[in-house]
């Protein structure tokens, strides 16, 4: 069934505001116990004293079942508001509720819609992170979810005169989002293994592991001994999903090949969106060449049943973003030709923080990369996934019609002096080069 059929007879029909992910998927941040139905909607927190009687809570929470109820009403649920600003696009757009949701069987979008809102619901599909712990200090990312942005926080301090998000992103360490450290018991992981251990790895269709970098986390070498002597119990269906920008330490790296190489239903996730110096000033850390080697090698090494690159659609990415396709495109044909494994792409758009958002450039700029896209695009859809095609003439859309990345970052002179300000400290921080490394948007910069 096509997206937008999906969307109008099943979705729509049980109501206009109904989601799936709702009640069958949740994102956990286990350091520290926040949870949220997927990637879009605020996180909100897991009651620790509930909790460990109760694993189930981490996803069955009150926000969450509130939230429930709003959309069997038909209502729409302010934390959703990435999907409506979407759908509101018109021309039949398709926003995240309807990949989200048509991942279900049918029968079970059902049930949901007719289970009481009391009840604790089963997952289907899990994301979490065990920690933070991370080698890379991702431009948009934040100390929340990277142990290196800490590090970059505490030894050189506050990010200064950024005004326009009121997120606070690079202002502080976020101690909240670690909350035990690495010597502590985290009750929060207890309860993951606890519930896992029970039955939740009978019921999950995926299990996807994020961070912060996995292979840097005890929680996931602990997860996987368990599969090694318990793989067994699984649900045969189950996907195993690792997210990695699989430029890990060495030792690190090899270790985790030879580890899952056995695991059935594997998929890999990496995230990259740019080519070479673009892409190392982006993601700090990162090293294109590595990344690639690494990339390449993996299907004929770990054998996966699938490997994914999700795209984090920013400002400063859209230069070189269909070159970075075309590497896309020339490896998931020949992994599809040598060892049958699936490899695509997804685009994520950037909303937090605002002033990094696709949408901070100038007229010009955005109809430049439109253009670029909608013209890589005429070369290569037939070569590409429906979702993928849908996912690129969305971005392509976007930047032709939205003018705001969210409700609250309307005022563009504010997130343009932000940008400017933000990428000026950046480079002194981490001894880069703006305007070097991004030719087309650095006179545009520089005039800021």
């Amino acid at each position: 069934m096509q997206d937008i059929d999906f969307k109008k007879q099943i979705l729509d029909n049980i109501s206009p505001s109904f989601c799936g992910a709702k009640w069958y998927n949740a994102t956990i941040w286990l350091g520290s116990g926040m949870t949220t139905s997927c990637h879009h909607p605020p996180a909100h927190k897991v009651d620790i004293n509930k909790v460990q009687a109760n694993p189930k809570l981490l996803h069955n929470t009150p926000q969450k079942k509130q939230d429930r109820a709003k959309m069997i009403a038909g209502e729409r649920p302010k934390g959703c508001e990435y999907c409506w600003k979407i759908e509101d696009m018109g021309r039949d757009a398709i926003s995240d509720r309807v990949y989200k949701s048509k991942i279900y069987d049918v029968k079970d979008l059902k049930t949901a819609s007719e289970t009481a809102i009391t009840e604790d619901v089963n997952l289907k599909t899990l994301e979490i992170a065990f920690d933070r712990t991370c080698n890379f200090a991702c431009s948009y990312c934040n100390p929340a979810f990277s142990s290196t942005w800490v590090r970059d926080i505490k030894q050189k301090g506050s990010y200064e005169n950024l005004v326009s998000d009121g997120r606070n992103h690079f202002t502080h360490e976020h101690k909240g989002a670690q909350l035990y450290k690495d010597t502590e018991v985290n009750p929060y992981v207890e309860a993951f293994f606890k519930w896992w251990e029970s039955d939740l790895h009978k019921t999950l269709d995926e299990l996807r592991i994020t961070g912060g970098e996995p292979m840097m986390s005890p929680s996931l070498w602990r997860l996987l001994d368990w599969f090694e002597t318990q793989k067994h119990k699984v649900n045969p269906n189950m996907r195993l999903a690792i997210n990695s920008n699989l430029v890990p330490k060495r030792e690190l790296f090899i270790k985790f090949m030879n580890k899952v190489k056995n695991i059935p239903n594997l998929h890999i996730y990496t995230s990259n969106e740019a080519t070479y110096e673009q892409s190392n000033y982006i993601r700090d850390g990162m090293d294109y060449t590595t990344w690639y080697t690494h990339l390449v090698n993996l299907p004929g090494t770990v054998k996966p049943a699938g490997i994914h690159n999700m795209c984090t659609i920013n400002a400063l990415c859209l230069e070189s973003l269909p070159e970075f396709l075309d590497d896309v495109v020339k490896n998931k044909k020949a992994w599809k030709r040598v060892y049958d494994v699936d490899f695509n792409f997804t685009l994520n758009i950037l909303r937090f923080p605002s002033f990094q958002s696709p949408l901070v450039l100038p007229d010009n700029l955005r109809t430049k990369f439109k253009n670029n896209l909608q013209t890589w695009l005429d070369k290569n859809i037939e070569d590409l996934e429906p979702m993928e095609v849908a996912h690129t003439s969305r971005l392509i859309d976007y930047l032709d019609i939205v003018k705001t990345p969210h409700s609250e970052a309307f005022d563009l002179p504010k997130l343009r002096l932000d940008f400017k300000n933000f990428y000026k400290q950046y480079d002194e921080r981490r001894n880069k080069n703006f305007t070097k490394t991004f030719p087309i948007i650095g006179e545009w910069y520089n005039g800021l």
